[in-house]
Order: structure tokens, then sequence, then C-alpha cells
């Protein structure tokens, strides 16, 4: 199993989705997050001097799928996260994590059977 975690561009969050649907992954939680990697801030100038803006606007996605699922998720998200053809600075990243138990509060499933 693996915990799957992407940071994309907030106008690219219905395109994701829809190609995760493609790929039959229908489970996922959506968090509004703030932040900035290598594209950082929108620089903002006043009377010469660079002062850095706030954090930019970004949503995370966690997904949790069977080891079978982790290929075509990782795609699924690149085909819909990606801007235009060969994508831009702040298009986001996925991290993927081993994830060691998943349990099912509702009927105590343990494991790919909870997910």
């Amino acid at each position: 199993m693996k915990l799957i975690i992407a940071i994309i561009q907030p106008n690219r969050l219905e395109a994701v989705k829809a190609a995760l649907a493609e790929a039959e992954v229908f489970r996922l939680t959506v968090m509004d997050v703030q932040g900035f990697g290598r594209q950082r801030s929108q620089d903002e100038g006043q009377r010469g001097h660079e002062a850095p803006a706030n954090p930019l606007r970004k949503v995370q996605l966690m997904i949790a799928v069977n080891d079978n699922f982790v290929r075509p998720t990782v795609e699924a998200i690149l085909r819909g996260g990606r801007t235009g053809p060969s994508g831009e600075i702040g298009d986001g990243k996925i991290f993927i994590l081993p994830l060691e138990d998943c349990i099912r509060i509702r009927t105590g499933e343990r494991g790919g059977e909870a997910i």
C-alpha cells in the first residue's frame, strides 16, 4: 500500500479528478494549502526593495492506494496536473510514501481491504 500526496495548481483540480476517474481511482482527500517551491512566491517590489509576497495557493491531494494502483494514479495526476504539453514551473509535485496500515473505522477491516 502507498500514500500518494500531490500538490497541484488549484485550476488543475477538475482535470486531475477527471483523469483519476478514468483510471478508476475514486477515493481521495482534497485540502487547500499554501506554499511555494522552486517558483517561490510572487515578489512584490516596493521602493526598490524586494519583499516576498504571501505563499501561493495550492491544492493537496492525499490518495491511499494498493500497490497495483500506484502507477495509474501517478500517471493520471501527471496528465491532469500538467499545464500545457511540457508543463511549467509551479505545476506541483507528487510524493509516494509507504503506507504501513489502513483501518476502516466502520468495520475494522485492515490493510488493502480497508482502502
